[in-house]
Order: structure tokens, then sequence, then C-alpha cells
């Protein structure tokens, strides 16, 4: 199968961009003044750290399910068990590393495989590409909103959109030297 007819592609890509656009958040909300991180704000989980927490402990859900793993709500048992950026930061790197390496290992036939998902009282069953593609929307939602709530600080909100597509290879240059990537890979 060649990159042209490749299904597993655009998981791989997905994943990249989940990579970045976390170190992205990451490297803005390291630059907040004393107190802005754990600030009060309007959103789903009433500041970016807590947002930020929520995104971490969901992606050790999925991520550990589509593993084939059984962590379920256990993940979320401590629903903010990071009280500083550093720690968080690290963490979600080694989370968005584990999403990385198990997106370059799949296969066509994966895609349609079913994981299971271990709920408090059951457990669901769905394709991987349906929680792939379900845990890339949460991510991106939730990141949404930690993008908003950094309008009303000291820092500007970075660029989180700019990864797909060929012509964002200047909006993207510095986050992939970060990574080590080169455009070559990003486009395979």
């Amino acid at each position: 199968m060649d990159d042209l007819t490749d299904p597993t592609r655009v998981f791989r890509k997905l994943a990249r961009n989940n990579a970045l656009a976390n170190w992205r958040l990451h490297q803005a909300c390291a630059r907040l003044r004393p107190g802005e991180l754990e600030a009060a704000r309007t959103s789903f989980f009433p500041s970016i750290l807590k947002t930020l927490n929520h995104i971490i402990v969901v992606d050790w859900f999925y991520v550990d399910a589509l593993e084939g793993g059984a962590l379920g709500p256990k993940a979320w048992e401590d629903e903010e068990p990071f009280l500083d950026l550093p720690a968080l930061a690290e963490a979600q790197a080694a989370v968005d590393r584990r999403l990385l390496d198990f997106c370059d290992r799949l296969t066509a036939g994966d895609l349609a495989r079913i994981v299971a998902v271990h709920r408090d009282d059951r457990v669901q069953h769905d394709r991987c590409d349906d929680i792939l593609s379900h845990l890339f929307q949460h991510q991106t939602h939730h990141r949404g909103q930690v993008h908003a709530m950094l309008a009303g600080t000291s820092v500007k909100p970075p660029q989180l959109d700019e990864f797909i597509v060929g012509d964002d290879a200047e909006a993207r240059r510095e986050a992939m030297a970060a990574f080590g990537w080169t455009e070559a890979e990003l486009m395979r």
C-alpha cells in the first residue's frame, strides 16, 4: 500500500498535530504571570490548569484502551493530578509519544479492530478508528477552550491549527525542529 491509499496516514498526521498543538499550548502557558494558570475563568473546567489536567487524564484513559489496557475510570480518580505546569507538560508529552507510537504502528486492518473501553459499570466496544477520531476531537475541543482562556491573560494564544497542509510548513517550522521532525517525514 502506498501513501496515496494508506488509510492510517491521517491518524499518523493527527497524532503529530496533537503533539505539536499540546507543545505550543504548554509553551504559551509557561509564559503566564503567576496566578494566571490557576485563575478562575469561564469554561467547562474553570481554569487553564484544570482544563489541561482534564485533557491529560482523558488521554490516559483512551490511549490505555487503544493499547489494550483496562485502566478505565482510574485515569481520573485524581481529576487534577498536576498542580504545576512543568510536570503536567512532561506527562502530556509522554502520553502524546505513546499515541504517536500507537498511530505509527497502525495498519489498515487495525482501523476496524474493536477496542474495549473500560467504563464504570460496563465495557464499551468501538472500532479503533472511531476511538481515535473521538480522542482527537476531544483534544481539539478542550485545547480550544484553553486557547480562548489564554485570550484573557497576559499571553497571546498560540496558533494551533496551522499544521496539516503543506502550506503550513513555515508556521510549523519551530515546532517541527523542537520535535526533530522533517517535512519529508510529515508528508509520508
